[in-house]
């Protein structure tokens, strides 16, 4: 009679906990499709590749005219300029980018070398805006003030010699500033592999690291035979394995495609090693804390594309864009496990086709950008917490 009574109540607990953990609280997001507001000019925007989100709560995102298709641009459609920022509403306040003089068929700018491929956008403390550059031989990243006034180049285009040359990257695809220690944290990114230290105001090379902490090894690529796709011209590519990576293999000892990096209140350093489907975790001075695995499964361009975090105290959240699998994860910090999902595949608001970057605003709102021929920004508007269960039964 004791044992059976243990069991029913042994039962019961697990019912209880059960219950609590379709109880947990997560953060949910609806899709505002009338933000942005449109364009001035005929203006359209090709493959949008970088999202930030300033002080001010404006947004901030750069594209790449060039993927703009002749069909997109015939009558009186045109590009753009690369770099587009909009207030909370949704309307444009300012626009530039792009060599110098319109006239000139160099990418060489007044004292600045435009990106063959626009990558990344950040926006620090100090008002300067930051621009990566994700081309084959860009080796470099930007510094302008809001207005687009140039003040600093670091790297320069085709100079890069691997993944431990200190003074030029290697494709990078994001930046962050972390304003306490004044440090710029590259993710460099499609052609090197590693994240690399700057002194934000001089450029002076500070560290770098490989995954695990480890320095990196280029070598490891020739030696495995192996050729990583270049970076992304805007073409849709039909890839269903670009690298060696191999799930079922052990944890990859490199990165393969640095794609963001991103620092948390607390100090950890969270960086994207997208086609490897990974998260790793590390403290500022490179020294390895954990990683995890999303969709492991994933081949192609991979699972893992950026992060943002929750805006409450603790950043409870980590939220990771996937634009293979066309989805948004929601990751609780502490543990790194997923906790909900939302998307889906396709061109109408709400589902995506090439999620790339993701930022957040100060009222917790997510702003995700389109790369390939989804070429857009969307606005999720964060509308508080919700029990999993029923977050899940909104998203069927």
């Amino acid at each position: 009679m004791r044992a059976a009574f243990a069991c029913v109540a042994v039962a019961a607990l697990a019912a209880a906990l059960g219950r609590d953990e379709q109880r947990q609280q997560v953060p949910a997001y609806r899709v505002d499709p009338a933000w942005p507001q449109p364009l001035p000019n005929h203006w359209i925007v090709g493959a949008v590749v970088g999202v930030a989100v300033d002080a001010r709560d404006h947004v901030w995102i750069v594209h790449r005219p060039s993927t703009l298709q002749p069909n997109e641009t015939r009558s009186i459609w045109r590009a753009a300029p690369p770099v587009l920022e909009f207030d909370q509403e949704g309307g444009l306040v300012s626009s530039w980018g792009g060599p110098s003089s319109p006239s000139s068929h160099s990418s060489q700018g007044q004292g600045y070398e435009w990106p063959q491929l626009e990558h990344g956008i950040y926006v620090d403390q100090q008002d300067r805006v930051w621009l990566a550059a994700g081309g084959d031989k860009d080796a470099h990243i930007l510094q302008f003030t809001r207005d687009g006034r140039f003040l600093k180049q670091i790297g320069r285009q085709g100079q890069g010699t691997g993944s431990n040359d200190t003074q030029n990257l290697g494709a990078p695809a994001n930046v962050v500033v972390d304003a306490a220690a004044n440090e710029l944290y590259v993710a460099d990114g499609y052609v090197n592999h590693r994240i690399i230290v700057f002194d934000a105001t001089t450029g002076a090379y500070k560290r770098h690291w490989g995954a695990y902490g480890k320095r990196p090894d280029d070598g490891y690529f020739v030696r495995a035979g192996e050729r990583l796709p270049g970076p992304f011209n805007g073409a849709v590519q039909y890839e269903n394995r670009p690298s060696q990576y191999d799930p079922k293999g052990p944890p990859p000892p490199q990165f393969r495609i640095v794609h963001a990096v991103r620092i948390s209140r607390d100090g950890l350093v969270y960086v994207c090693d997208r086609t490897n489907d990974r998260i790793q975790v590390f403290h500022k001075d490179g020294s390895f804390v954990r990683e995890v695995f999303i969709a492991k499964e994933t081949l192609g361009s991979g699972s893992v594309w950026d992060i943002g975090f929750s805006t409450d105290a603790e950043q409870k959240f980590l939220i990771v864009p996937d634009g293979t699998n066309q989805q948004v994860y929601v990751l609780d910090r502490q543990s790194l496990e997923v906790v909900s999902t939302f998307g889906g595949a396709g061109h109408w608001a709400g589902q995506f086709y090439g999620a790339h970057n993701l930022a957040v605003d100060s009222k917790g709102n997510l702003f995700i950008t389109e790369t390939y021929e989804g070429k857009r920004v969307q606005k999720f508007a964060y509308i508080g917490l919700k029990d999993r269960d029923e977050e899940r039964k909104m998203q069927r």
